[in-house]
């Protein structure tokens, strides 16, 4: 089964990255957290799995649609 990708709905910057690869989640467990315009905004899971892949640093900057993560 293939890697289901987490995308960032939105342009911002990674203020906290809640589980790290490797790391188990439920469907909407916030996996990161984004800060824009001053508020903070969870990614959430869509998908219960294993976080395979953090492609994202705190503190990174991130567009909009740009890859943040991978559940497999």
């Amino acid at each position: 089964m293939a890697d289901t990708v987490i995308r960032s709905e939105i342009a911002g910057k990674v203020w906290k990255i809640e589980v790290p690869a490797g790391g188990r989640v439920a469907a909407d467990d916030p996996i990161l957290i984004l800060e824009s315009m001053k508020m903070e905004i969870p990614v959430n899971a869509p998908v219960d799995g294993t976080v395979t892949e953090i492609l994202v640093a705190e503190g990174d900057t991130v567009a909009e649609d740009q890859i943040l993560a991978r559940i497999g």
